[in-house]
């Protein structure tokens, strides 16, 4: 019996001293990562190199194509054998001339993204405070042959628990409506003015969208209280078909090729500034976890395929298209995890969304990350959005991974807007989200079993319930479930 118990105390301190190595193994190695990056990091300069030479990237652009190169190029560079092109085409929208009148007086405004190709309304402006569903409910026919104007957020003093909706979103509901057009208050001060796309499936609407800046707006909410305004849109843009292209570098898993974890960030930005923020920290970190895998000769159990996808300012047109024809070609069941690095940076934890099987293993893995770095807080959450690239990937219930950011939020201010530009990025924020996102990476594509499987069409559906999304996907009509 003695014999036996020492055999049974041997035996689990043997499992036990194996377990720690294999934990320390794991720690060993990203501290060798997190050493690399600290010495390598390319993502800050890669970033100023791109903002510096190109500018922005506006889908369908000479700059967007200049872009897709560059990165195509920097993929070579760190060692990819398997960099691709992936063509798609799109009907791509640039801007050309807007002014707007209030009562015979000029106000600075910008076009909102899938405008009509000319338009010129004049009309009673009606205010639509938030520009959910209920405004237009409690005010039947308010807005019919008129211009809606409504808040880009959520008005202070709104009732608690509203949800609030994409300027896509606003933008339908005020079509469906009866608008004849819609001006959009942005929330930043200073004058800020927003672009970005007002239609949800990527083409054009049928009414003047523009932004103006918050002090022109709130103004003008305050004249709708006691008397009225009549408004004058007036605009031009441009509209065609052209070719765009994903980037995309495979590396082969070493054990499971046929399971890939797809990593992305949307190359693409919009052309009133650089889109260093939106998304340059983010694809060109992307950049850079793909450099530091071959740096570091990470050769995890499943292919990875780093993915800069364009079109995503234009109505996710880039990850859409990959989704679909993996559908087309009967392989979207070898895409077992996509992670989206958007607008991200500076990570202190991680949201994976989907139907986890195992929530411990983000935790066991944001500790040994703590153990290079104890800034990374191990943050941790279930849940899921719209209108970044993970989406098309999130429908067919793909799991989903992206990073809890820790960035000063007053760069968010220049979101979409003139001045997204170089000086508001943080050298050491990019080398930290290279840092993590590599770590993270590595684990979940080396992982013996994946912490989420993909997820059925019903789950899927309830998930998308569970995180409120069901009313903003029938909004966008990308709601397949019937009601």
């Amino acid at each position: 019996m003695k014999k036996l118990s020492f055999l049974f105390l041997f035996v689990m301190a043997f499992q036990s001293c194996s377990e720690a190595e294999k934990q320390e193994s794991q720690a060993e190695l990203f501290a060798r990562i997190d050493t690399e990056i600290k010495q390598n990091a390319k993502g800050y300069s890669t970033l100023k190199e791109a903002t510096e030479t190109i500018g922005h990237r506006l889908t369908g652009s000479d700059n967007g194509a200049k872009a897709e190169e560059y990165t195509f190029n920097k993929f070579k560079e760190y060692g990819f054998e398997d960099v691709a092109y992936q063509t798609f085409e799109v009907e791509a929208w640039s801007r050309g001339t807007v002014s707007l009148e209030i009562n015979g007086e000029a106000i600075k405004v910008v076009t909102l993204g899938h405008s009509p190709v000319k338009a010129e309304v004049t009309g009673e402006v009606v205010d639509m405070g938030n520009g959910l569903e209920a405004d237009y409910e409690a005010q039947p026919g308010a807005v019919e042959d008129k211009i809606a104007l409504v808040y880009i957020n959520l008005l202070e003093g709104s009732p608690e628990g509203l949800s609030n909706l994409h300027r896509s979103e606003k933008t339908a509901l005020a079509i469906k409506y009866g608008a004849k057009g819609i001006i959009i208050i942005n929330q930043v001060p200073n004058g800020v003015l927003l672009t970005g796309t007002a239609s949800v499936t990527g083409e054009l609407i049928p009414i003047p969208a523009v932004c103006i800046g918050m002090e022109d707006g709130m103004a003008l909410k305050e004249t709708l209280k006691t008397g009225s305004a009549t408004a004058t849109i007036e605009m031009t843009n441009n509209s065609d078909v052209i070719k765009a292209r994903n980037v995309v570098a495979t590396l082969p898993g070493s054990e499971i090729p046929q399971e890939e974890i797809v990593v992305g960030g949307h190359l693409d930005s919009w052309d009133l500034a650089t889109g260093a923020i939106d998304n340059g920290i983010g694809s060109f970190a992307v950049l850079d976890i793909a450099r530091a895998f071959k740096a570091n000769n990470l050769q995890p159990k499943r292919t990875v395929k780093f993915i800069m996808f364009m079109g995503e300012e234009q109505g996710l047109l880039g990850s859409k298209h990959l989704v679909e024809e993996a559908i087309e070609n009967n392989t979207i069941d070898n895409i077992k995890y996509m992670m989206n690095l958007d607008m991200a940076g500076n990570p202190i934890g991680m949201n994976a969304g989907g139907k986890l099987d195992n929530e411990a293993f983000y935790k066991e893995l944001g500790a040994t990350i703590q153990q290079q770095d104890s800034i990374f807080e191990n943050t941790f959450s279930n849940r899921s959005g719209l209108h970044s690239d993970h989406q098309p990937f999130m429908l067919e219930g793909v799991p989903i991974l992206s990073v809890h950011s820790n960035l000063d939020r007053s760069i968010y201010g220049c979101y979409h807007s003139d001045c997204d530009d170089f000086n508001l990025v943080n050298e050491e924020h990019m080398t930290n989200t290279a840092r993590f996102g590599t770590m993270i990476l590595y684990a979940l594509a080396n992982a013996d079993t994946l912490p989420a499987t993909k997820m059925d069409s019903e789950t899927t559906k309830q998930f998308m319930i569970d995180n409120d999304l069901k009313e903003k996907l029938i909004i966008g009509g990308d709601w397949k479930w019937g009601e």
